[in-house]
């Protein structure tokens, strides 16, 4: 008799539970594909990132040149009204293509000067549209993050609403994240608003 009994355990136990072996299948394989999906995201993001701290770094390098071309033009300009105001009315040749040498130096760094203001204003736009992205990447992330909880939840629980109570966040995850890679402009301003 106890040899019949441990038989019937050992046979309770290898045998399928029908609708909670594929709920658990179910689990498994969402679970396995939303990794996989990000996974893909994270390099994604992390391109971006790496990208954003570059134009973050190109917009401080052209405010900077900003700032020296701005003072290399005001020299000049003072220069210029130096050597004027010492030749007088009586300028010889060398102060005249001095001061005419120096007033086109003033000219050249102006010139120079709102180049570097534009390519910085550029910067700043990359990394904002960067920015974006890296948002959208975030959300996904973080949706994702719950609908694998709740997973995880419902392979415990065994109870087959909480997997399609989690599938929301999952589509909304997805959703983000193709966003981010596909470089959809769909981006949930006042959530990512809420969470900074």
């Amino acid at each position: 008799m106890d040899v019949d009994a441990l038989e019937l355990h050992e046979k309770a136990n290898t045998s399928s539970d029908g609708p909670n072996d594929r709920l658990n299948a179910m689990v498994a394989v969402t679970v396995a594909v939303l990794a996989t999906f990000m996974g893909i995201c994270k390099v994604k993001d992390d391109n971006i990132v790496q990208a954003m701290q570059q134009a973050q770094a190109d917009k401080i390098d052209q405010w900077a040149f900003y700032q020296a071309r701005n003072l290399r033009e005001e020299v000049a300009q003072a220069t210029v009204d130096s050597l004027t105001l010492g030749a007088g009315a009586a300028a010889n040749p060398a102060q005249t293509e001095a001061i005419a040498r120096y007033a086109d130096l003033a000219k050249r760094e102006d010139g120079k000067k709102h180049e570097a203001q534009q390519k910085a204003e550029q910067a700043q736009k990359d990394y904002d549209e960067l920015n974006r992205h890296d948002d959208q990447f975030d959300l996904s992330d973080a949706l994702l993050d719950i609908s694998i909880s709740l997973l995880a939840v419902t392979a415990l629980t065994r109870k087959r609403w909480l997997y399609w109570i989690a599938l929301v966040p999952t589509v909304f995850g997805i959703l983000m994240g193709l966003a981010g890679l596909l470089g959809w402009s769909l981006h949930p301003d006042a959530l990512t608003n809420l969470l900074q």
